[in-house]
């Protein structure tokens, strides 16, 4: 019998970080961009430690040798990759290999595109960051009712994971379109979310049921369906012509879509989790999205040049707003943590940096934006072993190598 997983996530931003991030050139060849051509072409002075064949190289294959990374690495400085790596097999039946344009499950990345559904419907005044929930949406009791779209953005409104019921399990299983899913969860959010805990606008509690509320005001405020809305007004204007909420007939049947390989507990075998009954229709507002490297990089290329968004409220959704304790997940070493609406900002031995994390089972991706160092890192992957020592040995190097030019 297949034991069931757990769907719980782990788990400046000035105009000027976006900008950078804008200014990152997408065009990356297949596999690696390992010449010594692409690694001139990304700063004269990149390090080293971060070209091909250097410690962060070395790191990341010494891993997926272990067997414990499987996927794409992609970093940037300057506005141009200076190193991509692919790792491990896509589809291991089919052995087809990762490759650097594989598309990948961004599980709670999908939470920075959710924002961004918000952030277009504040710009344009149809949604406002003080109003309450009921103020959109009907259903819910009184006091769920006073939370607000902040309170929502910034997981403080004291929402549970609708992902950690039965009922979602038992969902999963039965579901066999969009609407019935999203339908479906939001159900099991109103039946649960009674009265906030903790109460609202005091502490930090990552909440996927919060994001997937979200995506159910999109969709109510704007008329369409949260899928296609998404589709419509973020990944289409963005370019992101091969970024989807793709449904398990689609993630089955093509061949770019990397199968997420999932760590049967404890510690056991790896299994493709598109043969599990738990493997849904298709994902919501909180973990929906699949996408690839480069077009992550493309979709904050757009963003940053106001064709998108407002570079104005871009600065808003990107910058921090509550702080996170050393225990708010995901655990990670850091001198500050805040979460913004959809992203998180954190100072790392001395940098600031703005990203966010995903995982679930057999997915792990994080990105992380240095605004003030020109630096950007994306780690895709379709395993569920933690990807935490790869974003920390990457964090590591590049604030080594900010130190050492400025004489620290």
């Amino acid at each position: 019998m297949t034991r069931r997983p757990s769907f719980a996530e782990p788990q400046p931003s000035r105009r000027h970080a976006l900008g950078l991030l804008g200014a990152v050139f997408v065009g990356a060849a297949s596999g690696s961009l390992g010449t010594a051509a692409a690694a001139r072409a990304g700063a004269a002075d990149t390090p080293a430690d971060l070209l091909p064949g250097g410690e962060f190289d070395r790191f990341v294959a010494q891993r997926a040798e272990a067997d414990q990374f499987s996927g794409t690495v992609l970093l940037a400085h300057r506005g141009h990759p200076v190193l991509t790596r692919s790792f491990g097999m896509a589809d291991k039946t089919r052995a087809t290999p990762n490759r650097h344009d594989t598309i990948f499950n961004l599980a709670s990345l999908t939470k920075s595109f959710t924002a961004l559904a918000i952030a277009l419907l504040v710009q344009d005044g149809t949604v406002h960051l003080y109003e309450t929930l009921g103020t959109y949406l009907d259903g819910f009791s009184v006091e769920m009712k006073k939370v607000t779209i902040h309170q929502l953005l910034t997981h403080t409104a004291g929402m549970r994971n609708y992902s950690q019921t039965e009922a979602f399990r038992q969902g999963l299983k039965q579901w066999t379109t969009t609407a019935e899913m999203m339908d479906g969860v939001m159900d099991i959010i109103r039946a649960t979310e009674v009265q906030p805990d903790p109460a609202p606008g005091l502490r930090h509690s990552y909440s996927n049921s919060g994001y997937f509320v979200l995506g159910a005001i999109a969709a109510r405020v704007s008329g369409q369906p949260y899928h296609d809305y998404i589709r419509r007004h973020v990944l289409a204007p963005a370019g992101m012509r091969r970024s989807d909420l793709y449904t398990r007939p689609q993630v089955i049947t093509n061949p770019d879509i990397a199968r997420p390989y999932w760590t049967m507990p404890p510690d056991g075998p790896r299994v493709d989790f598109t043969t599990s009954e738990y493997f849904g229709f298709v994902g919501g507002p909180s973990e929906g999205i699949y996408s690839t490297a480069p077009e992550l990089l493309r979709f904050a290329r757009v963003l940053s040049s106001g064709r998108l968004l407002d570079t104005a409220y871009a600065d808003l959704f990107t910058s921090g707003k509550f702080p996170l304790s050393p225990q708010d997940r995901p655990v990670t070493p850091a001198q500050a943590r805040f979460y913004g609406y959809g992203f998180r900002v954190t100072v790392s031995g001395g940098q600031l940096l703005v990203g966010h994390s995903g995982s679930g089972p057999g997915t792990a991706t994080n990105i992380d934006i240095y605004p003030h160092q020109d630096w950007a890192a994306i780690i895709l992957s379709n395993y569920d072993t933690t990807i935490e020592p790869i974003v920390q040995k990457g964090r590591e190097l590049i604030s080594r190598q900010t130190s050492q030019r400025h004489g620290r």
